[in-house]
């Protein structure tokens, strides 16, 4: 059995990305702890699969670790924040959110004295080496690095302050996912004309690949447009603070609550 070593880990809570970043700080030999008070069985397996340790609740959690992550979706940032007020160590925000709501979510976990560290996270739950990027700003930044050294999830600094890797994180998000939006729309509008077939069509003449990726971003929608939409919002803001119109973003938004659905208890 891997000695455990160094600082403590928190992570709030063990969805599909919080739990594989929890599985790259246990194999590193990291004791990794999780709070099962509110979260349905799916998430608890996924934790014990990960290595992962059950405090039982976040205030257990905030009086044990050193340092807590929060990965949970976009709407509940700040209230994962509160769920620890008091904790001192170091708070890791690694959600798709604003540069503002980054710096709300400071201003809460500060207030009891904890320091932060902004987070924002690239690509799928890492499972491969040089898959996924976790961007990392603010004066805790620097410290986080090293908790992923010769791990699957590749940390980098990213220069600035709070609300610096969070920017990283909307810009990427706004055209993926934007972009993966709009081919929604596209093709909703295709299929109200009635002119569906043709579209697909002329997709595969003049545009490979097209089909497929639209396709996929159906998939996607279906299965995660309830995080999704939280997260278009988010752009949405960052567009809007930043004097560019927000509007891409909101419709991207409207277009993801129609794949809405209410995820299945403790999935997240």
């Amino acid at each position: 059995m891997r000695t455990r070593t160094g600082p403590v880990i928190g992570l709030l809570h063990p969805g599909e990305m919080g739990s594989a970043v929890g599985r790259c700080l246990a194999a590193s030999g990291r004791t990794v702890l999780w709070a099962s008070q509110g979260r349905g069985p799916r998430t608890a397996e996924r934790a014990r699969s990960c290595g992962l340790h059950d405090v039982g609740t976040a205030a257990a959690m905030a009086g044990q670790a050193d340092v807590i992550f929060s990965v949970c979706p976009p709407h509940a940032a700040l209230d994962v924040a509160g769920s620890v007020r008091g904790f001192r160590g170091t708070y890791v925000d690694a959600n798709a959110i604003s540069p503002q709501t980054a710096r709300d979510v400071a201003a809460i976990v500060a207030g009891g004295g904890a320091s932060y560290a902004d987070g924002g996270i690239v690509g799928p739950p890492p499972a491969t080496a040089g898959s996924t990027r976790l961007y990392l700003s603010g004066p805790a930044a620097a410290s986080v690095l090293s908790l992923f050294d010769g791990s699957l999830l590749d940390a980098r600094l990213v220069q600035g302050d709070i609300g610096s890797a969070s920017a990283v994180k909307m810009a990427y998000a706004a055209w993926t996912k934007g972009s993966a939006a709009l081919l929604l729309a596209v093709r909703a509008l295709a299929e109200a004309e009635g002119v569906s077939d043709v579209l697909l069509a002329e997709w595969e003449l003049s545009q490979p690949g097209l089909l497929g990726r639209v396709r996929g971003a159906a998939e996607s929608a279906a299965a995660k447009g309830w995080r999704w939409t939280g997260e278009m919002a988010e752009i949405a803001a960052t567009m809007g603070a930043a004097g560019l119109p927000p509007g891409f973003h909101l419709a991207a938004a409207e277009i993801f609550r129609q794949y809405e659905r209410t995820p299945p208890a403790g999935t997240d």
